[in-house]
């Protein structure tokens, strides 16, 4: 009978910390990573689908995101502006909730001055939508190089399951957004 309780009352104090891997993430967050993670592998052609005409430059190039390097912690993104390979959205999750970054190189490899900049979720978000507000050492690295304009970025993700993959970054008087069409992965 001792033995009993004791397993019961065992079983009530460690309870919350079954599933520990997600404890710090919201189901919401949970339901995003693996719609990015169900993409593992896949190439899919985009387009700007913004107007400012500061996006000219991507709007004129081929577009190509491929999700490869997939964990249920991490999701890697390659993006290629026509030949340029230069940009990985990485979204990993941590202690408060998932975090993208940008990983920028060189086409040597060596990071560029402005590497590994992004930010947190601030909130749930959805299944189909996630958040992401710059953070404090990304405003450092901004001010240090002469980007102070990108101090107040948002950036957002969306995955709509057989539709439609969107990146996007919005700060005051900005709005750029790129979708993907995940009707026709690239074979190519």
């Amino acid at each position: 009978m001792k033995i009993a309780s004791f397993i019961a009352a065992l079983a009530l104090v460690s309870a919350p910390f079954a599933g520990a891997a997600s404890a710090f993430s919201t189901p919401e967050q949970d339901a995003f990573l693996a719609r990015l993670n169900a993409l593992c592998g896949q190439r899919f052609e985009g387009r700007v689908v913004t107007t400012d005409a500061a996006d000219a430059a991507f709007a004129s190039q081929r577009l190509i995101m491929h999700v490869r390097d997939c964990s249920a912690e991490e999701v890697r993104i390659p993006f290629a502006v026509g030949e340029d390979r230069s940009r990985t959205w990485v979204v990993t999750k941590t202690d408060t909730g998932l975090r993208l970054k940008h990983d920028h190189r060189h086409e040597d490899g060596t990071t560029d001055v402005l590497h590994w900049y992004g930010g947190d979720t601030a909130e749930a978000g959805t299944a189909e939508r996630q958040e992401f507000p710059v953070d404090a050492e990304s405003i450092a690295l901004f001010d240090a190089n002469d980007a102070a304009v990108s101090t107040t970025n948002v950036w957002a993700m969306e995955v709509h399951p057989d539709r439609m993959f969107a990146y996007e970054l919005r700060r005051p008087n900005r709005h750029f957004r790129v979708e993907f069409d995940l009707t026709k992965p690239l074979t190519e």
